[in-house]
């Protein structure tokens, strides 16, 4: 009698008008993911009832496949007992890994718009302007979500190439020369509403696999670090892409991309948690070897904020911008102390400031999966995260990025020249003293040692050659369907590594020179 009751009072209500029903879901029964349960999400099944809207799957609260009466009392019921479950997050409906399927992006980009992209190219092939689009997004539940007025952008380092023709060329309709490039999408950039984004995802990193034949060296490096229990990884899934310019005749299809979760301001609230950062609200710097190597030894250093311009630098401020000099100093603040403290002073320091576990951590996945091109050997390819933007009270975090030059794609690069057999202890130069200093103690060092072998344990799931292998075959047979595309390059998976490599006889598959053995045996080998 309650529920009925509940209904047929709540059915008496004035429906409510549309939500915004692309806004993230986090509660059961949360329909308008304004994070509780009330009256409000009943008004807004019954209009989707009386309606027949879009987005069912975010109504069908029992998981029937139908949105009706039932659905509308399992949240009375929730509202009565004040029972709270939580659900899928934005997140894990975008970046849903467990899915068998693969998410479609159709990008439209009106004639003028796609010209101005190729000239930006043009002019600076770094080029980080973006340029106004459509999207139509159709999730792996087959749910489709149309947003216009995008942004788009080019993204990559030395992979950032032009999409189309050569130098100086603009759009050649029936005739055109594509190219597979790296884009970045912000569903945001132009119109800041919740309308503009996908259940609450705001921003898409779209990859191609440019320097890897086997389509899954990326997808199992951020695997691996979240199964190692490294929540700073970043989610990755593959997505199939579409782009259409305005006058062809139709789209295009740009093939297998991988689909990753950016790291900015949102990135970090994903993460704010008690179990993780707790905050989102402060320093986040993008480090990379630009004008000099992002080796944190040296306060002299190339620092600057994200300014929307074309401009790189070692260290670049991607929130409190309007702060920088404030986040610059807690900066250099903690490189002095990295580089300056006695071992003593440091060792306390260092306990307070970092979680040395995590660190050491993610560590040993980054030498596990053979990056190179990081911030120990090359000052290359991490974030770091002061939680507080006070000058001395902070933890600061290692969050590694940009991992598809690895398992066996290897290159004379720092003191390396095979990141299969390079030992692990001496992975990088003196010049980086983070990983470095920590290893000079005995518990840091036996602690590191231990993520290492537990890597290739062949009882953890993680890199022995049997679960990696597994999965590699997995990955593939998933994608193998939708890999030849309209441009013509990269139109079949090879198990091998890029091209350009110095150790082009590493696979991932076969048991002839197989990386995953060949590290198993560096790293057990560690002491």
């Amino acid at each position: 009698m309650k529920r009925t009751f509940g209904f047929l009072f709540v059915a008496c209500l004035a429906v409510s008008s549309a939500v915004n029903v692309r806004a993230a879901v986090v509660l059961r029964g949360d329909t308008n993911a304004d994070n509780d349960v009330n009256v409000a999400d009943v008004n807004v099944v019954l209009n989707h009832i009386l309606t027949e809207a879009q987005y069912a799957d975010l109504y069908d609260i029992n998981g029937d496949g139908e949105v009706n009466v039932a659905d509308v009392n399992i949240i009375l019921d929730l509202i009565m007992n004040e029972r709270r479950e939580w659900v899928r997050t934005a997140e894990d409906y975008v970046w849903d890994e467990t899915a068998t399927t693969l998410p479609e992006l159709h990008l439209s980009v009106p004639l003028d718009e796609w010209n101005a992209l190729l000239s930006l190219y043009d002019a600076n092939p770094q080029t980080t302007q973006y340029v106004m689009a459509n999207c139509r997004y159709v999730g792996v539940d087959g749910v489709e979500t149309a947003i216009n007025d995008i942004g788009l952008r080019l993204k990559g380092n030395t992979s950032r190439r032009r999409p189309e023709g050569s130098k100086g060329e603009t759009h050649r309709a029936g005739r055109t020369d594509w190219h597979h490039a790296h884009f970045g999408i912000n569903l945001r950039k132009f119109v800041k509403d919740e309308e503009h984004t996908i259940r609450g995802v705001r921003k898409l990193h779209l990859k191609w696999a440019k320097d890897d034949p086997s389509y899954v060296r990326e997808m199992f490096c951020y695997d691996l670090f979240r199964r190692a229990g490294v929540w700073t990884g970043s989610r990755d899934v593959y997505c199939r892409l579409w782009l259409h310019v305005e006058g062809d005749p139709k789209e295009v299809y740009y093939g297998v991309y991988e689909m990753i979760e950016p790291i900015d301001e949102n990135w970090l609230k994903r993460r704010d948690t008690e179990d993780t950062f707790g905050t989102h609200k402060g320093n986040l710097w993008k480090c990379r070897y630009s004008t000099h190597p992002a080796t944190l030894n040296n306060t002299d250093g190339d620092y600057w904020y994200d300014d929307d311009s074309d401009d790189k630098h070692s260290y670049t401020l991607q929130t409190n911008t309007k702060r920088f000099d404030n986040a610059k100093a807690q900066l250099i603040d903690f490189q002095l102390k990295l580089n300056g403290k006695a071992r003593d002073s440091f060792y306390k320091w260092i306990n307070e400031v970092c979680d040395v576990d995590l660190l050491l951590r993610t560590y040993a996945i980054n030498v596990a999966v053979g990056m190179w091109d990081d911030y120990w050997n090359n000052g290359n390819n991490f974030y770091l995260y002061f939680t507080t933007e006070d000058l001395y009270d902070y933890k600061v975090y290692f969050i590694p990025y940009d991992y598809d030059n690895t398992l066996g794609t290897s290159l004379n690069c720092g003191v390396q020249n095979d990141s299969g057999r390079q030992d692990p202890l001496r992975w990088g130069g003196d010049a980086s003293p983070l990983i470095r200093r920590l290893l000079e103690f005995d518990d840091f060092h036996a602690l590191y040692v231990k993520y290492l072998k537990q890597a290739v344990d062949d009882a953890a799931d993680l890199m022995h050659y049997n679960d990696a292998t597994a999965r590699i075959t997995r990955w593939q047979q998933m994608i193998a369907p939708y890999v030849a595309n309209d441009t013509g390059e990269d139109t079949e998976i090879k198990d091998e590594p890029a091209s350009w490599g110095n150790h082009g006889e590493y696979r991932l598959l076969e048991r002839r020179n197989n990386y995953f053995t060949t590290k198993s045996n560096v790293l057990n080998g560690a002491q």
